[in-house]
């Protein structure tokens, strides 16, 4: 007879690790459909109309489930100051981090997004004063070193417009940190509806910043854009399901996964091209990632488990 057998607890465990797994890599795949889907759509509309009715509509879609689950959409909690401080990051993660998708290469973007739980940690430790080892800040300085390899300062290739998802990806770990001090009362789906509101808003100030007259998405728009909305709930709910399932030590390492969904529909959906400073940049990344996710099993409290992107 097996040991696992003989302790179905491990067993038990061993299967919630795969199947949450199994949630985290589905939810990785689908937030990379949801930016090839918006890079789409930019095709048809400006980037702030994309921002908006892509926000309008991921917002009615957790207002249901919000209200389907019983669930208080309006509550003091959400007057904290961590929420303020969490919208206001979605607003700058998301307004930079789309602008990139749509202007910059999606292989590129999406490297370079996998570095904000290096920033996530390193922002931990200087403002909630949680213990970081040598082995971890090391971790931590080479991943963005990664970050200056793919953006390639200096470089004949370099442009400024590799900056915006730099930015975008500073915007969401301020949201993640926010995220960590937020009112446990605050629900998914409550926090879902939100941070869709930002996206919203995040669309409003950049049209209204370009001077973009407002006018009903065409048939065109309506595809990718249901598209991007349907597959982006979707993908949350996937990577909820995957922090719920099996343990955060055990799950979180499959989100680099990502990496391999974004530079394939890059390469094969928008005939972009790896360069060596990019494979070079993303292998520092995911190699500094896995190493600060192996210094401590349990990492909940330096790896939020609100992390949507």
């Amino acid at each position: 007879m097996s040991s696992a057998s003989l302790n179905p607890t491990v067993a038990t465990t061993n299967r919630d690790n795969l199947i949450g797994s199994i949630w985290m890599v589905a939810a990785m795949g689908l937030f990379a459909i949801e930016d090839a889907s918006i890079k789409v759509a930019s095709t048809h509309a400006s980037i702030g109309q994309v921002l908006m009715f892509f926000g309008l509509g991921g917002a009615v879609l957790f207002a249901l489930i919000a209200v389907k689950r019983g669930d208080r959409l309006v509550a003091s909690a959400l007057r904290s100051s961590s929420m303020q401080y969490r919208m206001l990051s979605e607003v700058a993660g998301r307004l930079f981090y789309s602008m990139a998708v749509v202007l910059t290469p999606l292989s590129a973007t999406t490297v370079i997004l996998q570095a904000t739980p290096l920033v996530v940690v390193a922002c931990a430790a200087m403002l909630f004063r949680e213990r970081v080892g040598i082995r971890r800040w090391s971790a931590v300085f080479v991943g963005l070193a990664g970050v200056i390899v793919v953006v390639g300062p200096g470089r004949d290739s370099f442009s400024m417009l590799s900056v915006l998802a730099v930015l975008g990806m500073l915007g969401f770990a301020g949201r993640d940190l926010a995220s960590r001090a937020a009112p446990p009362t605050v629900t998914t789906a409550v926090l879902g509806l939100y941070g869709f509101i930002s996206v919203f808003m995040a669309g409003c100030l950049l049209a209204i910043w370009k001077g973009e007259p407002f006018s009903w998405p065409e048939l065109s728009l309506l595809l990718p854009l249901t598209v991007a909305v349907c597959v982006g709930v979707s993908a949350y709910a996937c990577l909820m399901k995957a922090m719920r399932t099996g343990d955060v030590s055990a799950v979180t390492p499959f989100r680099y996964s990502r990496l391999l969904f974004g530079i394939g529909l890059g390469i094969f959906w928008f005939q972009e091209s790896l360069s060596t400073p990019m494979v070079a940049g993303s292998a520092l990344i995911v190699v500094s990632g896995l190493i600060i996710l192996g210094g401590r099993r349990d990492i909940e409290s330096s790896m939020p488990s609100t992390i949507s992107r």
